[in-house]
């Protein structure tokens, strides 16, 4: 056990923040770290994001409804990048033919959240709070027009970063028997029954928590929301080959 880990294990999301606009010199450290990322075969396709200008700020927060988005102290939203990468072909006169392909897609998005995940761990070693704002892909459309994104560039997630002013509870998680497994996958016997304390942990856990009144079990959450896609998430597909992606 290390400091970091303690931070790690502390994880929370902060959705209430200061008044503290983060520094450049802030941002520029967050972004380093994002740089410093391991990334699949050094291609490195994935690019940052900083959202400064407040009306945009506003239109992401109607996307996310999340109001809370333009109070953090930044913003960033992090993009598959595939379009750097074609250019640099072409550049070299190389004919780019694989930039919209399932595997580059897969990759630039696992560098695009890697890179984010660095961050969060950073920021929150220096006493930031980070929020992970998938809310940002309900109008996929939308938003890639806002933030003017070419073929070939994605948006893969949203983090907002600043210098939280609330402590939330500590959100329990899936037992660790559950998540990890060795050698092979094994599926729950009795999904129900070993998941049975883990339910009474989030129930009491949404109960007292003081800004929702949600009292459901993990189990019944899952279960309410298998049956149907987030209505407004459902053209992903066509979001992702308008920009260049899955078109074969």
């Amino acid at each position: 056990m290390n400091e970091t880990i303690k931070t790690q294990l502390n994880h929370r999301s902060i959705r209430q923040f200061k008044p503290v606009t983060l520094t450049q010199e802030e941002v520029n450290l967050l972004v380093d770290v994002a740089r410093h990322t391991s990334t699949s075969n050094f291609r490195q396709s994935y690019s940052i994001i900083s959202i400064t200008d407040q009306k945009l700020k506003e239109e992401i927060a109607e996307i996310a409804n999340q109001p809370y988005i333009p109070n953090a102290g930044h913003l960033f939203v992090f993009v598959v990048d595939q379009r750097r990468n074609t250019l640099i072909a072409e550049a070299k006169g190389a004919e780019a033919l694989v930039q919209g392909s399932p595997e580059r897609f897969i990759s630039a998005f696992s560098d695009a959240m890697i890179a984010a995940q660095n961050v969060v761990v950073a920021a929150e070693s220096l006493g930031m709070g980070t929020v992970y704002l998938g809310s940002i892909l309900n109008d996929n459309a939308k938003l890639s027009e806002l933030l003017k994104l070419p073929k070939y560039v994605y948006p893969a997630v949203g983090l907002a970063v600043g210098w939280p002013d609330q402590e939330p509870q500590l959100k329990p998680r899936l037992p660790r028997h559950v998540i990890h497994m060795e050698n092979y996958y094994q599926d729950l016997e009795n999904p129900l029954e070993e998941l049975k304390d883990y339910d009474a942990e989030v129930h009491e856990y949404y109960d007292l928590r003081d800004l929702n009144n949600r009292v459901d079990e993990f189990t019944t959450q899952i279960a309410t929301t298998m049956d149907k896609s987030v209505a407004n998430r459902a053209n992903t597909l066509k979001d992702l080959q308008k920009q260049g992606f899955f078109t074969d």
